[in-house]
């Protein structure tokens, strides 16, 4: 099979990917080893907790033992199914600030400051109820909404930021980030709005763009050129060709086993693995990042969360209205109001982010508090621990290694008692004096750092945000893997466009710059002129040098 371009992996960027090269003409083969998104767990938004965790849907990393978490292995979940994390994460919209583009300009990355990735924001996004055209965009294929807010609990949440005396940001996507508002969602007329429903089917409608189901083995090159992928398909081994280049967009945690697979990495470990050595480039897996976030819960003293439909005939109720009315809480995420703040003065843009939940739960669902209860996830956005992906063995079946070294430095503490301390501040506000019966957890029994620490250490989660694993930067830095214009330093015919090429974690969820990779990539790759810059400036706090809030 033969075509213009093969992309490895059918997410959030791959999928914008095929969408615009098909657009220009282009024939495109995609690859994805995970099968349909169709049914009820994946399209209703009210369901997230389960794909998950469902093998179906999900690749099923760990981490390895986290030293400084005391030996827990955390989950990893990648989306195994057509359009990626997408189809299974929890569908929160957040570009980012517009200080982490600069940031990466700042370490390389030329061409992907804020001014240069602005309009690409705008070009893939149809807001409904964002700022309006100057900072957002109305004409996009990916839509995104915000909840009805309907559960009271929702408005208390900001309404205690405001007392709290933080901004209230009527759109944390557009000037301003800082400060507490609606929350943002890729949902669309009460169904998940995901890269596949966005961008893949209508590129496939279109005809140019053929998906494939099957296991990418290895880029296959001639001499330093790739010439296509080895894929272990249903129809068996195969190798699909591409006339013009290979694009990987695998996630953070395969495309970076690919690239070592295939002869891109750092020469020992190939070696160690009997691989041989097309291009030594040891920043490969090197410099994985994620947010790491904590559950602050309340008891609730009125019943008024979505614990009422924690049992079998509530959630049947929900999705029985899901599915025949597209009606109710089904059609929420249930994440509908946020925050944004800075964790001290001469911290110049927010470094932590909540998202407020009606319900005491686990993220995936296992457990919830007894009760009607709510929480807010809470974390430190910039992390300065850096972990690595590697090689477990050179057969392409199995898992790589996944080390994040969280925790691993005094920062990381230090953010994170600031987290505990600040949220319970807000909680304390009279906006939700008639809502909170009492802290569950960590519980008012822990107050000093150590206790804070040895709750930590056993309760923090992934927040699923990993990036990082092959740094875009500047030829001559030797542990970039890929050049601004994403192609893979050392040889040729080959590219990356996901989360691995961001040589530092955004401010929020990753889902959104992502997709923005996938379409400004797109562009490198078509070898057009890109978008003309913007010259728009966000809101910075004027106080941010002097005050926290």
């Amino acid at each position: 099979m033969y075509a213009d371009y093969v992309i490895v992996g059918a997410g959030s960027a791959g999928c914008a990917m095929a969408y615009r090269l098909a657009e220009a003409g282009r024939r495109v083969v995609v690859i994805e080893f995970g099968g349909s998104d169709a049914g009820p767990f994946i399209q209703m938004p009210g369901a997230l907790s389960y794909p998950m965790n469902m093998p179906r849907y999900d690749w099923g990393f760990q981490s390895e033992p986290e030293p400084h978490l005391g030996g827990r292995r955390l989950a990893t979940p990648r989306g195994k199914v057509i359009g990626g994390s997408s189809s299974v994460n929890g569908m929160v919209y957040v570009r980012g600030h517009a200080r982490d583009y600069d940031t990466w300009a700042e370490m390389g990355a030329d061409g992907w400051s804020y001014a240069d990735v602005l309009p690409y924001f705008k070009r893939m996004e149809h807001s409904h109820g964002g700022s309006g055209p100057e900072y957002r965009g109305t004409r996009g294929p990916l839509h995104i909404t915000r909840g009805p807010r309907h559960i009271p609990l929702f408005d208390a949440f900001i309404e205690a930021g405001k007392q709290a005396g933080y901004p209230v940001t009527e759109d944390y996507n557009g000037r301003q980030q800082e400060g507490f508002g609606p929350m943002e969602a890729t949902i669309w007329r009460g169904r998940r709005w995901s890269a596949a429903n966005a961008y893949l089917r209508p590129a496939m409608a279109g005809g140019n763009v053929h998906l494939i189901r099957g296991l990418a083995r290895r880029v296959v090159f001639e001499g330093t050129r790739a010439v296509g992928v080895e894929v272990d398909a249903q129809n068996g081994r195969q190798v699909v060709r591409a006339n013009r280049e290979v694009i990987l967009a695998a996630s953070s945690i395969n495309t970076p086993k690919l690239l070592m697979l295939s002869g891109i990495g750092a020469a020992d470990h190939l070696r160690e693995h009997g691989i041989e050595v097309l291009a030594d480039r040891p920043g490969v897996g090197a410099n994985l990042q994620d947010h790491l976030e904590i559950y602050m819960q309340f008891a609730s003293s009125k019943p008024v969360t979505l614990f009422k439909y924690w049992n079998i005939w509530g959630k049947m109720w929900v999705g029985a209205q899901w599915l025949f009315l597209r009606r109710g809480v089904g059609t929420s995420n249930q994440f509908e109001a946020c925050g944004f703040i800075r964790s001290k003065a001469g911290v110049e843009y927010p470094d932590i982010q909540y998202h407020f939940l009606p319900l005491a739960v686990r993220y995936d669902g296992r457990s919830a508090a007894g009760g009607h209860g709510f929480q807010a996830h809470v974390g430190p956005m910039r992390s300065k621990s850096r972990g690595s992906v590697t090689l477990r063995s050179a057969d392409p079946a199995e898992a790589p290694v996944i080390r994040f070294n969280y925790m691993s430095t005094p920062e990381d503490w230090e953010d994170f008692r600031a987290c505990v301390r600040l949220t319970r501040e807000i909680f304390g506000q009279p906006a939700m004096d008639g809502f909170v019966k009492g802290e569950i957890q960590p519980g008012p029994a822990v107050q000093s750092d150590a206790e804070i620490d040895a709750f930590l250490r056993e309760h923090v989660e992934s927040a699923y945000h990993p990036c990082g694993t092959a740094r875009m930067g500047r030829a001559d830095d030797a542990m970039a893997v890929v050049d601004p214009q994403c192609r893979v330093i050392g040889v040729e015919g080959l590219r990356v466009a996901d989360s691995s090429i961001f040589p530092q974690v955004t401010n929020g969820n990753l889902n959104a710059p992502s997709i923005m990779v996938g379409e400004k990539a797109a562009d490198h790759v078509l070898d057009r002129a890109p978008l003309p810059a913007s010259n728009l400036e966000p809101w910075i706090n004027p106080a941010w040098r002097t005050s926290q809030r």
